[in-house]
This record gives structure tokens, sequence and C-alpha cells, in this order.
């Protein structure tokens, strides 16, 4: 019993970190297409806001039910292929994430309320920021995702 609970915890939490990185992507686009920078910054803020509500709390739980449900069911963590590639994969999108997805989001958060206070928002920097996101963002995304996939299919991969 105590395994199914950590493992719905784990799930749950998958799906609330997917959910909020899946949405964030709907909703920066839906603003940008709007060409208003008072709604981008909006957007933005936004995004930044849920990711502290959600996909770090998500990282958390993600990290501390899915350990405990391996534990549970007696698995080596590191020793278990399907689990030790989907903590590598997991970490890399964390690194992504932290390491270039975040920053640029706080830089394009900026760029659009300086726009905002000028009415002249620098649209050049503001693309070549949004191709950077736009990439970073799908490094954190679909490295979560194969991880995901490799915890439903548990296909028979080495670890260490």
């Amino acid at each position: 019993m105590l395994y199914l609970g950590f493992k719905v915890l784990h799930i749950l939490a998958v799906v609330l970190f997917l959910g909020n990185i899946i949405t964030g992507i709907f909703w920066k686009e839906h603003a940008d297409r709007s060409r208003d920078p008072r709604i981008i910054a909006h957007a933005l803020a936004g995004i930044i806001a849920a990711d502290r509500l959600f996909t770090i709390p998500g990282v958390l739980l993600i990290t501390l039910a899915g350990i405990s449900t391996a534990m549970s069911a007696h698995l080596p963590l590191l020793h278990t292929g399907w689990i030790f590639w989907g903590i590598v994969l997991f970490a890399l999108s964390g690194v992504a994430f932290m390491g270039w997805l975040a920053p640029i989001q706080r830089r394009m958060l900026k760029l659009m309320q300086a726009g905002v206070a000028s009415g002249q928002p620098d649209w050049a920097e503001y693309q070549k920021l949004s191709r950077g996101w736009a990439f970073w963002g799908a490094v954190a995304l679909l490295l979560p995702l194969a991880a995901m996939v490799l915890m439903v299919l548990k296909p028979p991969l080495r670890g260490l």
C-alpha cells in the first residue's frame, strides 16, 4: 500500500510538472501573437510565477516520491536502468531550465517591461531571446517526457 501511495504522488507530481511547462508554452505563444508588450510581460510574469508555484515544487515532489516509490519496491535506483536513465534525463532537464531557460525568461520579462515603459519594445532582441527560449524550453520539456516514457515502459536498459 505504501508503494502505491508513493506512486500516486509521483504521478501527480509529473502531471503537475509537465502540465505547467506545456501550459506556459501555450500562454507565451498566445501572448506573443498579440504583439502587445503589456500582454507579453504579463504572460511572462505569470509563467515565472507558475514555475515557482508548480514547476519547482513539482521537481521536489517528483524526486522525493520517485525515490520513495523505488525504495518501497526494493528497486536499486542506480542499478535499475530505466530509473537511472530517467534520473539522468530529469537532471539534464533541470540543468537546461536553471542554466538557460529561466535566465532567458527573466531577460524577456525585463525587456518587455522596459518596452512598456518606453513605448518602444526592442522586438529584434525579444525575437532573439524568444528563439533561445523555444530551444531550451523544448529541451526542458522533451527530456522529462522521455524520462516519463522510460518510467512507463521500463525497458531493459543498463544502469550503473
